[in-house]
């Protein structure tokens, strides 16, 4: 008789989930609130959430629905069928990209947009052009996905702009799909509609999916105008997936309501993955995001002119810092400096080589917590959300200049 299996460590997890980086942004985020906990005056920067509270007619409506029964039992996989066409309707609104509602998939947030996308369309060892810096969910949920991650990565000098010669580089027989992010996170970057122009149609000549995360879309400043890639290029609209949701625009980050838009068979594919991954998005969240989404965009213009003066804030701060580049963000609510010249300096008796290592030590010197650029996949610079009190930003980056201060 044979001895019993064993259950190795190694053999306990897959190999799949034990390779997936934990969210970078929400450990910083956990790791300042436990201190503040503590006791500890730490100020955050990690956190991709506005400081807004959700909209009073949003929460109103959840409530209502709450008191429904219909909302009591499971609905339809792919969504409430009166949010599809709000959706819709809002698409058309605010982007001028018309589809019908058959053409939506509402989702448990925009995290679960972008992994269904990736989950509906690649392969194994489908190839993905992942554009430099990126939100750090995007290469995880590509390969888990299947996908293999192709980094495409542009810095400071282009405004953290790839370009299409960039593109066609890194492009090989494997490449299935661009992940286009504009207005970005991390960086703020926000592609001209020549740009876009430029990248969609070479897209369109070498056959490439393009999956377009446009969360931050009412987030834009300076006049400058956000441009969805299946207007600008409508050709290519037959192979193109817009991410969304109401998460940034609504400050509804914790209700947890995203959708995917495109080609009707795609929606139907990652819907009957849906059936089964999870059945229904909550349909009090549903509720609440139909609310939000069919109603007016005035408490988006309050949020981006209080965004906006601290925009200017920030990058004033932080590019008076000696040593530290910080373009101007055009979009979102991050600026994305670069501490290159810092490292490997002697501070408070340390040499930190790297972002990772300055992260630990701003934390613990000057009680600040910051996502460091490895997070992005560009060491070397740090994510700056300034979607917090204006006062704790400034006294925020005044304690990181004074221990920089130190640097020699």
């Amino acid at each position: 008789m044979s001895a019993p299996a064993t259950v190795t460590a190694s053999s306990r997890i897959s190999a799949r989930i034990a390779g997936i980086t934990p969210s970078a942004t929400l450990a910083v985020d956990a790791k300042a609130k436990e201190l503040k906990a503590q006791g500890r005056p730490v100020i955050g920067f990690g956190a991709g959430q506005p400081d807004f509270p959700t909209p009073d007619y949003v929460v109103e409506a959840a409530a209502k629905a709450v008191h429904d029964r219909a909302n009591h039992g499971y609905t339809a996989a792919g969504g409430l069928p009166v949010l599809k066409e709000a959706i819709a309707a809002k698409t058309l609104r605010d982007t001028g990209f018309a589809i019908e509602p058959s053409q939506v998939l509402v989702t448990n947030g925009g995290k679960q947009a972008v992994y269904s996308a990736f989950a509906t369309l690649c392969d194994p060892g489908d190839e993905v052009l992942l554009l430099a810096p990126y939100w750090t969910t995007y290469p995880e949920s590509i390969k888990l996905a299947g996908g293999v991650p192709v980094q495409v990565t542009a810095d400071e000098s282009t405004g953290y702009r790839v370009t299409v010669e960039q593109l066609e580089a890194a492009r090989t027989d494997r490449t299935k799909v661009l992940l286009f992010n504009s207005p970005s996170n991390p960086t703020g970057a926000v592609y001209s509609r020549e740009q876009i122009e430029a990248i969609g149609k070479w897209a369109l000549e070498h056959g490439i999916w393009v999956i377009t995360d446009e969360i931050y879309e009412h987030l834009t400043y300076d006049g400058v105008e956000n441009h969805s890639m299946p207007v600008v290029v409508p050709e290519l609209a037959d192979q193109t997936l817009v991410l969304n949701g109401v998460a940034k625009t609504y400050s509804m980050t914790g209700w947890r309501v995203g959708w995917i838009a495109g080609p009707k068979d795609v929606i139907k594919a990652a819907t009957s993955y849906q059936s089964h991954l999870c059945g229904n998005v909550s349909n009090v969240a549903q509720r609440a995001a139909l609310a939000a989404v069919a109603g007016p965009l005035d408490v988006v213009a309050e949020m981006r002119a209080a965004f906006d003066a601290r925009r200017k804030k920030i990058v004033s701060l932080l590019s008076d810092i000696p040593g530290v580049t910080c373009p101007t963000p055009e979009g979102a609510f991050y600026a994305y400096p670069s501490f290159k010249e810092l490292l490997g300096k002697e501070i408070r008796g340390e040499k930190p080589a790297d972002t990772l290592e300055l992260a630990d030590l701003m934390l613990r010197e000057a009680d600040v917590a910051a996502v460091p650029g490895e997070a992005f996949g560009t060491p070397g610079y740090f994510r700056f959300s300034y979607a917090l009190a204006e006062s704790d930003l400034v006294e925020g980056v005044e304690r990181i200049a004074a221990l920089l201060s130190e640097a020699k």
